[in-house]
């Protein structure tokens, strides 16, 4: 089992920039993929970017190409999410989930291609 903490949300204004970080712990950190989930308030959560075990291939919702980043420190079992240029439509509580196992492309965008989830923080972007 693993367990999975985000941090790092907060209140900005629109053009600011924000780094979420997902800690997670009780098992080898790098046999899992991992991936940023979101879901504003009266939708349903969707997907925001995944990586795989080692960070060589990322992948992004079309939404955030370009502004969002995530990355991966395996020596410190932390995924982060580096968010810029924030639009008020990014408001959301922002998940971390993870999955064992291989890459599946683009599969990795739908939820129920992870095993586990965070608690979520709360990204509130102001115009």
């Amino acid at each position: 089992q693993v367990q999975l903490v985000e941090s790092g949300g907060g209140l900005v204004q629109a053009g600011d920039s924000l780094r979420l970080s997902c800690v997670a712990s009780g098992r080898t950190f790098n046999d899992y993929i991992s991936g940023w989930f979101r879901q504003a308030p009266g939708k349903e959560r969707e997907f925001v970017a995944a990586i795989t075990r080692f960070g060589r291939t990322t992948l992004y919702a079309d939404s955030v190409k370009g502004r969002f980043t995530i990355s991966r420190d395996n020596a410190k079992n932390t995924v982060f999410l580096q968010m810029t240029s924030l639009k008020p439509e990014d408001t959301a509580v922002y998940y971390c989930a993870f999955r064992p196992g291989l890459w599946m492309g683009d599969r990795q965008k739908e939820e129920r291609m992870y095993d586990h989830w965070g608690q979520g923080t709360q990204v509130t972007v102001s115009s």
